[in-house]
């Protein structure tokens, strides 16, 4: 039976690649373009396009931000903002209420 693959990001190059995924012995992966190390994303993750530079931008934030894009049983990944302006008020409000970025992005009702 064969492993099932995951997507790793080259946010300099906006790219993705679907490689298998080695579980906790992760080895780094490199990017072949521009020989940067890639992002592990996760099994969930949709590649915007690649012209669309503000997508990209935000998913930058995110997996800086160490959201993946991992699969929760049948329900995919959960809510993920779309736009700048969404990661930016998001941000904002969590930085007044004390919540980490990563929590503070990933909520679906903000407070």
């Amino acid at each position: 039976m064969s492993h099932g693959k995951t997507s790793y990001v080259c946010l300099a190059c906006r790219v993705s690649y679907k490689q298998p995924y080695e579980g906790r012995y992760e080895r780094q992966r490199i990017c072949p373009c521009c020989t940067e190390p890639l992002i592990h994303a996760g099994s969930a993750f949709a590649a915007p396009r690649r012209r669309d530079v503000n997508a990209w931008r935000t998913l930058g934030v995110l997996l800086n931000a160490g959201v993946g894009f991992h699969k929760s049983c049948c329900g995919g990944p959960g809510f993920r903002p779309r736009t700048v302006r969404e990661v930016r008020e998001r941000l904002t409000v969590g930085r007044r209420t004390g919540t980490p970025d990563a929590r503070a992005l990933t909520w679906q009702n903000m407070p």
